[in-house]
């Protein structure tokens, strides 16, 4: 991490012991149909399509059917989002920094367009023509160390909770929408658990791993697969073990069937009863 990046302040001036009641959550799946249904839709649309969008994609799909968790809580009660918008973290300066791409409607769009979408914002955020991250960065390399928890804390939430957008400090309402996607695969690391970030106000966020060939048991014979593994950090105020259940159901579902994605424009059965 840089020595003086904006990312490297946030985590010192907000850093605190762990307060919230969290839950902390495993999904290591098979991995080889989704890689299968990537290489033909890149063959087919020509857009470089990935792991990550992919599980951005089933995460939007199992918002979208879990009204629940896609939301906020004001005033001490829960008021569900009107769309399904996810954001992606994006590395900038060689990982000396970190932004967040959100994408709204996630769950309506195709998956090449998803591609397209994050990579044309990622671009925009790395030569530095984002205007609500410039003006972001402007402020916080002004303000005072002291001042940047209390002012977090408030930003979050007129923009996360209320829905406000502060053009001055390049806020916009429900910045982060109801997830945040990061990567750590592509650094060669097979998981780990993201931090709750409080000022981001977001119940759900997603890391996805590594993918790696290991031994699993199908058919009772031990076959070699590739396999992902998917850890969330789940605010307990949001989820709870049948909410995490539907979750962990309809993640795996879009692994198992991948073309399902493609006619799916209407939220996944969400019963996990079993029955």
């Amino acid at each position: 991490m840089a020595m003086n990046s904006i990312r490297r302040k946030l985590a010192i001036r907000t850093w605190s012991a762990p307060r919230e009641g969290n839950i902390y959550g495993k999904l290591t799946l098979n991995a080889e149909p989704a890689l299968e249904y990537l290489a033909e839709l890149r063959e087919r649309t020509g857009h470089k399509v990935t792991i990550t969008h992919f599980v951005g994609k089933a995460v939007a799909m199992a918002l979208a059917a879990s009204p629940g968790l896609n939301g906020r809580i004001l005033w001490g009660k829960y008021i569900p989002h009107e769309t399904v918008d996810v954001s992606y973290l994006v590395v900038l300066e060689d990982g000396g920094d970190l932004a967040k791409a959100k994408i709204h409607n996630l769950d309506k769009k195709p998956m090449e367009e998803v591609a397209v979408e994050l990579r044309e914002l990622a671009t925009k955020l790395r030569k530095g023509k984002d205007k609500e991250f410039e003006a972001t960065k402007s402020t916080l390399k002004l303000i005072p160390g002291f001042l940047i928890r209390p002012l977090l804390w408030i930003t979050g939430w007129l923009a996360s909770s209320l829905g406000m957008s502060i053009k001055a400090l390049g806020v916009s309402k429900f910045p982060f929408g109801g997830a945040i996607i990061t990567s750590v695969g592509m650094f060669g690391l097979d998981e780990g658990f993201v931090p709750p970030t409080p000022f981001a106000r977001v119940p759900i966020y997603v890391l996805v791993g590594a993918i790696n060939d290991r031994p699993t048991v199908v058919d009772g014979e031990i076959i070699i697969q590739k396999q992902l593994t998917i850890t969330a950090t789940l605010d307990h105020r949001f989820v709870d073990g049948f909410e995490g259940g539907r979750l962990a159901k309809i993640v795996r579902s879009v692994f198992e069937n991948p073309k399902q994605l493609d006619a799916k424009t209407e939220p996944i059965d969400d019963d996990v009863s079993g029955d």
